[in-house]
């Protein structure tokens, strides 16, 4: 196995992020996106799993992606569009890589991240072989267009989970139809949820399922936003496998 840390420097700022790979010659590659308030680390495990099994993974701290980012920028400098030039820039990074595939480069996305990856398959299409979203966060615009109908009043700073978030971050959400903006990707898809979800309903995975023309929608009996240990270690299997299914030889 080979791990590397590296810096992807776009837009004036810089992403900390870390190469997770198996020693050969030429291998698939996950690019794991985490969801809010969240770091690349959260998906440490899952990186060195599919890495024992022959798939590469990047893992990478969102710029004001969380309090625990180690990467630029502030929380309350982000927004999910700044999320989404962060990705992009990730992407072209490891297109760059001599030893991963860029013909087989898959996106997981979770939470918010999850968002963030969908949107992103739509505007980078002929890039991605095969989207994974884990309870994602595609609710995002609508409940903070419920909280600020009037985008004028939004304040500066807006307290999230104790995470201090800037006005540009709603705003830039102000009447953003999320599912206009997904669901043309054609790739495979695979969406996981937790039917006990109380931050992201599972509706709106299913209903993403649905605009998708290669998708998979599997619920998890019992489960929340945030999987126990034994779901965890499902999800992570069905990943490798759903890796595994839709390389392109």
């Amino acid at each position: 196995m080979i791990t590397k840390d590296f810096t992807v420097s776009h837009h004036k700022r810089n992403i900390s992020a870390k190469l997770c790979a198996p020693d050969k010659e030429l291998y698939p590659i996950v690019i794991f996106s985490h969801g809010f308030n969240g770091c690349g680390d959260d998906f440490t495990r899952h990186a060195k799993y599919l890495a024992d099994n022959g798939v590469g993974a990047v893992t990478f701290d969102f710029c004001g992606g969380s309090l625990r980012s180690r990467s630029s920028l502030k929380t309350e400098e982000m927004t999910v569009f700044t999320e989404k030039e962060d990705l992009c820039a990730v992407i072209d990074f490891v297109k760059s890589l001599k030893r991963a595939d860029a013909d087989n480069i898959f996106l997981f996305g979770a939470s918010m991240g999850g968002l963030v990856s969908a949107l992103t398959a739509d505007e980078r299409a002929r890039d991605i072989r095969g989207l994974i979203l884990l309870y994602p966060a595609l609710c995002v615009a609508d409940d903070w267009n419920r909280r600020f109908p009037d985008a004028d009043a939004v304040p500066e700073i807006f307290d999230v989970w104790g995470v201090p978030l800037g006005k540009e971050f709603f705003k830039t959400l102000h009447g953003f139809d999320v599912f206009e903006n997904i669901g043309k990707y054609r790739g495979g898809v695979l969406i996981m949820h937790g039917d006990k979800d109380e931050v992201v309903p599972f509706e709106y995975g299913s209903k993403a399922d649905k605009l998708y023309q290669n998708s998979r929608f599997v619920l998890f009996r019992g489960e929340g936003h945030g999987f126990t240990a034994d779901a965890d270690k499902r999800m992570t299997q069905m990943l490798l496998n759903f890796v595994r299914d839709n390389i392109l030889q």
